[in-house]
């Protein structure tokens, strides 16, 4: 696991950028696996600066996405799809057609589950998966305890979760859904590259535990020790109790410019 220190969320969003500008122009039909939350929203704007710029080219891009609530319409301005295509498709000029994504209207939901994992197998797998973390060291909606071998599945949403999110539905929880599918630990570690970032002093033990702690369920994002090109982007208040964080800004600053991330 690679950590990189960096001075803000904008730096962060930059970075990162630029390694999925890079992935594009060795492979330009790429499938890039998005999040959706505040966190990532640097990254998505600094690639469509780059779009506009003529810096990088989408057109065949394929985008996949991490989680969707389940019995949400998929026109339904809060369902994940709609927030991505929002934040991330008409910013990027990206075309539905060029997007996949798990069925959460679907009469069985086990089996969109099941389909999911294989359309990804299907389109090559992920080349580049991006990650938020949570407070409590969740990544997608695999909260504390879930199985590091885990597939996609329907998550019930903690009743925490369910307040936090209501704020996205005019403040009323009961508008919020009780049910997720989420692609799994074991999913997610089948991306080629896996890139968290981490912003903000909340954040800042939840990455120490993912990163210096050791690898168990109770902090599911301590599973990207396992998986051989993971990067963690982190902003100085995330990183501040990384016991190492000294060797991981030495580190950093003497690796070859070539190797990107």
């Amino acid at each position: 696991m690679e950590v990189v220190i960096v001075p803000d969320k904008k730096a962060g969003g930059e970075l990162i950028a630029e390694a999925i500008a890079q992935l594009l122009r060795r492979k330009p039909a790429a499938l890039l696996g998005v999040a959706t939350g505040s966190t990532p929203l640097p990254v998505y704007q600094a690639l469509a600066a780059k779009v506009r710029s003529g810096a990088v080219d989408v057109g065949r891009v394929r985008i996949a996405q991490l989680d969707e609530y389940v019995g949400l319409p998929a026109d339904h301005p809060e369902s994940y799809r709609s927030v991505l295509r929002r934040e991330v498709l008409e910013p990027l000029g990206i075309g539905m057609d060029q997007f996949t994504g798990p069925d959460g209207t679907a009469a069985d939901v086990q089996g969109a589950c099941e389909a999911y994992d294989e359309a990804l197998v299907d389109a090559g797998g992920v080349d580049l998966q991006l990650l938020g973390i949570g407070t409590d060291g969740h990544i997608g909606f695999n909260e504390p305890c879930s199985s590091l071998a885990s597939r996609t599945r329907i998550k019930t949403l903690t009743e925490q979760t369910r307040v936090d999110n209501a704020r996205f539905f005019d403040g009323d929880i009961d508008q919020v859904p009780h049910h997720v599918i989420t692609q799994g630990i074991g999913t997610i570690l089948e991306a080629r590259h896996l890139v968290l970032l981490a912003t903000g002093e909340n954040k800042a033990d939840a990455v120490a535990a993912s990163v210096e702690g050791p690898v168990a369920a109770v902090c599911p994002a301590s599973a990207l020790q396992l998986h051989p090109h993971a990067t963690v982007v982190v902003d100085e208040p995330a990183a501040s109790k990384l016991k190492l964080a000294d060797y991981f800004r030495h580190t950093y600053a003497n690796k070859p410019e070539w190797q990107g991330i």
